[in-house]
């Protein structure tokens, strides 16, 4: 699709030919997960926006089946204030009846019945495999009921065939080819949550807990919390254990015992097995627990705890986004249109044919099934096999000590935080410290940014010391903003020649960068700078070249959509404007990602200049929707948006402008978005970019090298960028990126949170042959 066109520009496209809107319908199919309302609320506006009426079908493809009440228009306020609810508000069941196919016919007949020959279903692979199979059955029904009359056969005419889209509704996590499916981050939130919690109880009495957790073919959820919530043990569908395993698990719980855990916690996929194809229920792992060291075990179960309550921040703002690509794609799907799963790649939209994504994801039951267990492993991506190698690294002690293997004197590495403080910034040292241990390092904390370093406060760290630390906010090491002067460095300089320092790994934001680019400028008068120095990407402002996203962003941005909730909900009572305002600096990142997931109307940000005629548009605006009865307006601008045109400007003059109308209230989030544990999307990417990290220091050693790098993110994987080229990605008059990926989703926002007669048209983001946002 052309980038250059507009909504308004096609909105002619999706009308038939009397000029009547193209009707499309969107069921939700299967289990439910967290954020499918979010994709709903998209398609439904999406379409309104484009001249095209949405149908709901409730109850899934029983719904369809049913007919009748079960299928109705949607109207723009039909799917107000449903971005923050869990489940699915328009049902799902499954249905018997449509796998044969004269519960197929009655399905098409309903949908004719109402003029429907759109479909946007939201569900797993079995649901979408279903869709595809009527998909193709769609013409010999319509001409079966036109011949039975059941339909008029000038409706069979207007009708020949169905067009679709899918979008996986799924916690599971296990659509091969896309990043993340719709509910799966909101329950590693809910998984991660038990974790946190039951590992204080079991702390306080040096319990053994074994968590049951989903995962009946995929074991992406038990493996990601045990990497996230530093877990002793875990067992997953695709990796089963060799005989002998009750014997293996007890000796690592030992391990980490004698390391100086206090606890230790085994997560079980309800879908494991051993090697045998025996099935491994936390039943048989506790009862192996207390058999093999004489210690009981408690069971936690947390099953459908995972599915429920309010949807993270990622899946209401992904699941928007995916919902919009997918209103376009039905809308411009023709007969011959092959049909497409709307799916994630590296925080874009991306199309997967919906029949290859789905045989793909089978395969990979299949091969588990048939006892392939390393391809298996292999099918589900490269991501998932480093974490796999990874949580053996983090979670179980070495079992020969560093000093006693090592044949030369081992290298003394020092981790350090610089910059504001950012959520995962423990969980990035906690990694540093365990991999490079593991590697045979010596590894070291520096106490307070630059200021510790000159000043020494140089300690050992041992793979106990930073137990529990990667679940805690803050950061234990400290950290200071401070980026050293030109006359400073000669002590920075001296302290890493006394301390004998042989590498520095920085975890930190823009100020960490800046100080190490200056250090690289005067590395030549300054010797001791010649030393492998690592930065890994830590700030909530997100603002750090190379790096998409960084250690901290999604915490903040979480704690920014909790705080927004809470302003929403106190507007429920009266009419209201709240004008809220994120951190972020002159990165509009938290503010354009908080306003898409609570709705927002209006987004303020300093990459898009706002002038005193758009405020004054915005506030005849906001009259114009509370005299037709709106009853709350929320505008999110960022910290640095427009200069003079500040929070409290913008306060007083939608004040001025309602004239008593309504009440207008000002709120800067403020710190609250730095603090708390860091959520689950940040200890993974702590622990992944850390371990990136590591491996390059690992790679300049081996190979003599000395080399200042930051370590970013690429396609595939963690890649790495040489610091003296950090320039040409940095704008530092702005603080930010040149590129920033996100803004693709800008126009969004007027589309899903404003009605069509109240919002300018905005440009359509470009949709290229791998979906929205990554057009060539």
């Amino acid at each position: 699709m052309d980038s250059e066109r507009t909504l308004a520009d096609l909105r002619g496209k999706f009308r038939n030919e009397d000029g009547s809107p193209i009707k499309v319908g969107v069921l939700t199919s299967g289990g439910d997960a967290p954020g499918m309302n979010a994709a709903v609320r998209s398609v439904a506006r999406t379409a309104i926006a484009l001249g095209a009426q949405p149908f709901a079908i409730l109850d899934g493809w029983a719904g369809a089946v049913k007919g009748g009440s079960q299928i109705r228009p949607l109207q723009w306020g039909d799917v107000s204030s449903i971005l923050n609810r869990g489940g699915t508000v328009i049902g799902t069941a499954r249905s018997p009846e449509f796998r044969e196919r004269a519960g197929m016919k009655k399905a098409a007949k309903h949908m004719l019945e109402n003029g429907i020959d759109r479909l946007i279903v939201i569900g797993g692979d079995g649901s979408l495999s279903g869709t595809d199979e009527f998909r193709s059955e769609w013409p010999s029904m319509v001409k079966e009921l036109a011949n039975e009359g059941e339909i008029d056969p000038e409706v069979a005419k207007r009708h020949p065939s169905l067009g679709i889209a899918g979008i996986v509704g799924s916690i599971d996590n296990d659509l091969v080819g896309s990043d993340m499916t719709v509910g799966t981050d909101s329950a590693l939130h809910r998984i991660l949550s038990a974790i946190d919690e039951i590992s204080s109880t079991a702390a306080s009495h040096q319990r053994t807990f074994v968590l049951e957790v989903m995962g009946r073919h995929c074991g992406y959820l038990p493996l990601m919390a045990a990497v996230a919530g530093g877990c002793d043990y875990v067992f997953i569908p695709e990796q089963p254990p060799a005989p002998g395993w009750e014997q293996e698990m007890i000796d690592a719980l030992e391990a980490g015992r004698a390391a100086g855990r206090r606890e230790s916690i085994i997560l079980v996929a309800e879908g494991a097995v051993d090697s045998e194809g025996q099935q491994i229920t936390a039943r048989r792992v506790a009862d192996a627990v207390e058999k093999y060291s004489g210690q009981q075990a408690r069971i936690t179960i947390l099953g459908h705890t995972q599915r429920g309550g309010t949807p993270s921040a990622y899946d209401r703002w992904m699941p928007t986004a995916l919902g919009y690509a997918a209103a376009v794609e039905v809308l411009k799907a023709t007969a011959d249109s092959e049909p497409y799963i709307l799916g994630t790649r590296k925080n874009r939209i991306a199309r997967l044919p919906l029949m290859k994504s789905v045989a793909d994801t089978r395969a990979v039951k299949k091969l588990t099934a048939d006892h392939n267990y390393d391809e298996a492993v292999r099918a589900r991506g490269r991501s998932f096999v480093n974490m796999l190698a990874l949580n053996r690294v983090l979670s179980c002690p070495p079992k020969v000590a560093p000093s006693q293997r090592a044949a030369t004197p081992r290298k003394r590495v020092a981790i350090m935080h610089v910059g504001g403080l950012a959520p995962g910034m423990n969980t990035a040292a906690r990694a540093a410290v365990r991999i490079g241990i593991d590697k045979g390092f010596e590894m070291l904390g520096v106490h307070g940014s630059f200021k510790g370093l000159m000043d020494s406060k140089i300690y050992p760290l041992a793979w106990s010391d930073v137990e529990g630390w990667g679940f805690n906010g803050g950061a234990e090491l400290g950290t200071r903003r401070h980026v050293p002067e030109v006359d400073e460095l000669y002590a920075v300089g001296r302290a890493i020649e006394n301390n004998h320092l042989d590498a520095l790994v920085i975890v930190g934001g823009l100020n960490a960068y800046l100080a190490v680019y200056r250090m690289v400028e005067e590395a030549s008068r300054y010797p001791a700078f010649r030393i492998p120095i690592v930065l890994v990407p830590a700030t909530i402002d997100n603002n750090l070249p190379g790096s998409e996203l960084s250690i901290g962003t999604d915490t903040a941005l979480n704690n920014a959509v909790w705080a927004l909730d809470r302003v929403k909900e106190s507007a429920a009572a009266s009419k209201r404007c709240f004008v809220a305002e994120t951190m972020g600096r002159y990165c509009g990142y938290l503010a354009l990602m908080a306003g898409i997931a609570t709705g927002a109307e209006r987004v303020y940000l300093n990459e898009e200049t706002v002038t005193l005629a758009d405020i004054e548009e915005d506030a005849q605006l906001m009259r114009r929707s509370f005299e037709e009865g709106r009853r709350l307006f929320l505008a999110v601008r960022n910290e640095q948006a427009s200069g003079l045109y500040n929070l409290e400007f913008l306060e007083r003059v939608f004040e001025q402008e309602g004239q008593g109308l309504y009440d207008v209230r000002a709120s800067a989030i403020g710190h609250l978005q730095q603090g708390g544990s860091p959520t689950p999307f940040d200890r993974l990417l702590a622990s992944r970019l850390t371990a990136r990290a590591m491996a390059e220091l690992e790679d300049q050693f081996r190979e003599g090298r000395a080399k200042a790098v930051y370590v970013g993110e690429s396609e595939d994987d963690a890649v790495i960028f040489p610091v003296e080229r950090m320039m040409d990605q940095l704008d530092l008059a702005h603080r930010r990126p040149y590129e920033q990926w996100w803004l693709q989703f800008l126009p969004m926002v007027p589309v899903v949170s404003l009605e069509e007669d109240e919002s300018a048209v905005p440009p359509m983001p470009a949709i290229g042959p791998e979906g929205l946002g990554q057009a060539k």
